[in-house]
């Protein structure tokens, strides 16, 4: 049986890689005849222009969309080879580079879940390349994945590792949303130590990521630090510089909340919804982590960040993957019996909900655009702009749920 066998396992892999770059060909052709703009590549190239230039870099304002510099100066130090690069040889580049990441993304979620066999990689991509998060990541030239990429591949790895802490680090000195990762290992760390467990490995890695960040930060303070003392004393807290907090796009509580009330500021409607599932979630990511569920553990730590954050555009949503992903596998590994049919079903079926949510486009079929026409929604409208918001606090429920019956059961 097993010579038998051997054959067809070794026939899945490159028949799934076929899949996959004919998924990933026609999705180029498709982004090429959508004419993307990468607006946001062409936002980061003139902030390395800015830095080489010695210019003043959140005085920046560029493309038709006059858009601002929102990232911390690290950002801008990474984007300066950008300018040694032509236009087109730079989009060439940055779609295929994010086609790259996504494969890498998808693989490391299927590592977090036990099941990141070669063919499972690039059927997954394949298919999640089509999903309005990575589409739109592609479409401006965005770093969502990079970022993704750096925190997974440090939670994917023994928390005593050498370098543990260096990708979350990194990433929140990119961009800030990603330190509620280090948030995450160090109140782990502390509620562990609280129940006189073992607290080091965690506490290591978020010692490990405030050092990255810090060191990242100090690099930047150094070359640029009439824009880093900028940023930081005031930059960091103009959330308005980042776009119109009722955007379609915004797929933030406080969107939802500013779209749902009419108003372009939800005020303490925001702070306290804000609170409330800041700290839900990061009690379902820390309770999770201590039962051995790292990966229902890093996605609602995710969710958590991408709903509390003043503003969340869509593409910020990539980490979908990882939540479908997680959910799929854990139907599939259920055992299957007269107790555990429903299970198995409601799983996979969840699962089967959050791709159908993140791959309709919904939130763009309703009125948006200029004239702010997201503050005029009708109900069903507002329930197609929250749909992100909803499949995240879904998603948190269930891992919530699980993890309350899981403790009954002990």
């Amino acid at each position: 049986m097993t010579v038998i066998a051997l054959p067809r396992v070794r026939r899945r892999a490159p028949v799934a890689l076929g899949a996959c770059l004919l998924s990933f060909a026609a999705f180029w052709w498709a982004q090429r005849a959508a004419h993307v703009s990468m607006i946001d590549l062409m936002v980061y190239r003139a902030e390395g222009e800015t830095v080489r230039a010695g210019g003043d870099l959140y005085a920046l304002r560029t493309t038709e969309a006059h858009l601002p510099t929102t990232y911390p100066p690290f950002a801008a130090l990474l984007f300066t080879p950008l300018t040694l690069l032509g236009t087109s040889t730079m989009r060439t580049l940055a779609t295929a580079g994010n086609l790259a990441l996504l494969v890498v993304f998808v693989a490391l979620s299927l590592r977090l879940v036990d099941h990141a066999r070669v063919e499972g990689v690039w059927w997954a991509s394949a298919a999640a390349v089509w999903c309005e998060p990575v589409w739109t990541t592609v479409r401006y030239g965005q770093i969502n994945l990079l970022l993704g990429v750096l925190v997974l591949w440090d939670l994917t790895r023994r928390p005593w590792h050498r370098w543990a802490g260096v990708g979350i680090g990194l990433a929140a000195a990119i961009k800030l949303t990603p330190a509620l990762f280090a948030v995450f290992l160090l109140v782990t760390g502390v509620v562990a130590y609280a129940r006189r467990g073992p607290a080091g490995p965690w506490l290591r890695h978020a010692r490990g990521a405030a050092v990255a960040f810090a060191g990242a930060t100090l690099l930047a303070a150094s070359a640029l630090p009439y824009d880093s003392w900028r940023f930081w004393s005031r930059m960091v807290f103009e959330t308005g510089r980042v776009g119109l907090v009722e955007d379609t796009a915004n797929q933030s509580l406080r969107g939802v909340l500013a779209r749902l009330l009419h108003t372009t500021q939800p005020g303490l409607w925001w702070v306290a919804a804000a609170a409330v599932a800041g700290s839900l979630g990061l009690g379902v990511a820390v309770a999770a982590e201590l039962r051995g569920r790292r990966a229902w553990a890093v996605a609602a730590c995710a969710v958590t960040a991408l709903l509390i954050s003043p503003v969340s555009w869509s593409h910020h949503w990539v980490w979908c993957v990882p939540m479908v992903l997680i959910l799929g596998t854990r139907g599939r590994a259920a055992t299957v019996g007269s107790a555990q049919v429903t299970a198995v079903s409601t799983a996979l079926g969840t699962a089967a909900g959050t791709s159908l949510v993140f791959c309709s486009y919904a939130l763009w079929w309703v009125p948006h655009g200029p004239g702010r026409l997201e503050l005029q929604q009708t109900g069903a409208q507002l329930t197609l702009s929250a749909l992100y918001e909803g499949a995240g606090l879904v998603f948190l429920t269930l891992i919530g749920v699980r993890l309350w019956r899981t403790c009954r059961t002990v």
